[in-house]
């Protein structure tokens, strides 16, 4: 396939970008960040690398300027943007788990559902989804943009109550406020231009991305065992052994042992390990895994 003009990647800037840059080294590409400067270095020559705003980065794949990056799929809704969502990619600056925009309002307030909030006024950045929210259930309110500290605007008598994101619901409790609703869950997506997808070169490049970043994210949660094991106790250990794929045997120099080769979830290894040991199995060792495809 001839190589046509290099894919241009958007990496979102702010706080998914220490997270985006990581999930890309486990993927392979090592991007190196200048200065007050928003065009990284990326050690692959058919890629070039801009940095933007995850709440611009649909705008920017829309109308060409990048060919293919990484935003929430809150910011594509917002933007209603006309773009190939090539894959989710579940990741955060935290946690690998979506996150949530709610609709909150102060805890000692009186209301408890959004028909509540009839004609008063909400802040949110998330300003057009949260119009258009309202409009469909026919609910009439005064939405008005947020430039930050949008939890704060409750408290200060600014807004009766907001929308904004969150995960586990931490900051909205700790600025005093209650969650009345949830209005969607986000999560990253990796979306490309629809012209870019048309090329044969730049879709075979893009899907590369996608394979090698779900791997990458897929391997976070993982890590392979390895272990020796008496033939005599194997189908007593396979049974505490779950596994991605069906565990690897192979005979060791040694007669009458296995080495036995798995990939478990990591949650579970400090519970696996101990049974193991008790159960005769020498010579575990653990390790890390880049990817899993």
């Amino acid at each position: 396939m001839a190589r046509g003009k290099p894919l241009r990647l958007g990496i979102p800037k702010g706080s998914l970008e220490d997270s985006t840059i990581k999930l890309f080294a486990n993927s392979g590409w090592k991007i190196r960040l200048h200065h007050r400067n928003y065009f990284p270095d990326i050690d692959d020559p058919d890629v070039e690398c801009t940095m933007c705003r995850a709440q611009e980065m649909p705008v920017y794949i829309e109308d060409g300027t990048l060919d293919v990056g990484l935003t929430g799929k809150d910011w594509i809704l917002e933007n209603e943007a006309e773009v190939d969502t090539v894959c989710e990619l579940v990741y955060s600056k935290t946690s690998n788990r979506p996150a949530r925009w709610v609709l909150a309002v102060a805890s000692d307030s009186p209301y408890r559902r959004p028909e509540d909030l009839q004609g008063k006024k909400i802040a949110t950045e998330l300003e057009n989804f949260t119009r258009k929210y309202f409009q469909d259930a026919d609910i009439p309110v005064e939405v008005e943009f947020s430039w930050g500290a949008t939890e704060a605007k409750v408290a200060s008598g600014l807004a009766d109550a907001i929308v904004e994101v969150t995960e586990t619901g931490t900051t909205i409790r700790a600025h005093g406020l209650r969650i009345i609703a949830e209005m969607m869950q986000t999560s990253t997506q990796l979306i490309a231009n629809k012209e870019a997808m048309r090329d044969e070169w730049k879709r075979s490049k893009i899907d590369q991305m996608s394979t090698l970043l779900q791997g990458a994210l897929r391997a976070e949660r993982l890590v392979g065992l390895k272990m020796n094991v008496r033939r005599d106790s194997l189908q007593d250990v396979m049974a505490m052994l779950p596994s991605l794929t069906s565990p690897t045997v192979a005979d060791l120099y040694q007669e009458g042992w296995l080495s036995v080769e798995i990939v478990v979830e990591e949650s579970i290894v400090r519970e696996l390990i101990p049974r193991l040991q008790a159960s005769g199995v020498e010579g575990i060792i653990e390790y890390p895994l880049n990817k899993v495809i």
